[in-house]
């Protein structure tokens, strides 16, 4: 029964270590577009964000 838990448990820690960096990878890629965004969309003097 206890083997059984910790692979239930190893499990359920592994999908939301996953699930997390998943999610991490998607913020990476926004961030990466509006930085980019903002590099070829400079207003002016200065771009749009204050990085």
């Amino acid at each position: 029964m206890v083997p059984l838990l910790l692979v239930l448990l190893l499990i359920l820690v592994l999908f939301g270590a996953g699930f997390a960096v998943e999610v991490l990878w998607y913020i990476a890629l926004a961030v990466l577009v509006l930085w980019v965004l903002g590099f070829f969309m400079r207003a002016g003097n200065g771009r749009w964000y204050r990085w």
